[in-house]
């Protein structure tokens, strides 16, 4: 079994996996905006605007509020790596599994926050979230790909299908679709989880918890399936 390109199969570059994973990123985009405040918790150039836009205005208590996201996902890119440092990583075994898990945990949490608690420690829980996701997946294949931010991940699929059509370019046409497909997740998460926020409000966090849980699922049956061989 392969992944695009030839190289073996690793279940953390999959697009079943990616997909999954870039859907529960855009349900809590939808999630922290519609629910929690107004805020993309899942990407921090929001909060870099804002907290200049606020600052030059002398809005400080506004633009202080910016700061803890910020500082948590710069955390959560620092416990990633940690996890991917030799030592911790032949301790845990499998490290990629391990941030999953993180972020499962860390949703968990979220979940049993009591009602009326602050919607900046949620953004600030999920901006950790985030940024453990960016840092331990960000392959589909052999090709690049942000689970959380869309941007970047729409101009690699739309030169790719430049690639495709206009150069007849094979590789092209197979990072198109990829790309394609793991974009359109992002969308549908955030359709969900824009439903899923105004008919449950708090609550709606336990579907985005359920599909990270599906997501080390697939893990656990990419084994069964391989022998036991332990897919990264």
């Amino acid at each position: 079994m392969a992944e695009p390109g030839g190289i073996p199969y690793r279940t953390s570059r999959s697009l079943r996996l990616i997909a999954l994973l870039a859907m529960a990123a855009g349900f809590l985009d939808a999630y922290t905006f519609l629910g929690r405040g107004g805020v993309f918790a899942t990407a921090q150039t929001g909060n870099m605007v804002l907290l200049g836009v606020q600052a030059a205005q002398a809005q400080w208590g506004e633009a202080l509020r910016h700061v803890p996201p910020i500082i948590a996902f710069v955390v959560g890119v620092w416990v990633a790596e940690t996890l991917r440092q030799p030592r911790v990583s032949a301790a845990l075994r499998r490290p990629v599994r391990a941030a999953l898990l993180l972020e499962i945990l860390v949703l968990v949490l979220v979940g049993l926050l009591p009602s009326g608690v602050s919607d900046d420690l949620v953004a600030v829980l999920i901006s950790f979230v985030a940024s453990v996701q960016i840092t331990s997946f960000g392959m589909i294949g052999h090709w690049t790909f942000n689970t959380t931010v869309t941007t970047t991940n729409l101009r690699n699929a739309a030169q790719a299908v430049y690639g495709a059509v206009v150069r007849h370019d094979r590789e092209a046409g197979a990072q198109a679709r990829h790309l394609w497909p793991a974009i359109g997740s992002f969308a549908s998460g955030a359709l969900l989880g824009g439903l899923a926020t105004v008919h449950l409000g708090d609550q709606a966090v336990w579907v985005a918890t359920g599909l990270l849980l599906v997501g080390l699922a697939m893990f656990w049956a990419d084994d069964r399936r391989r022998g036991g061989a332990g897919a990264a």
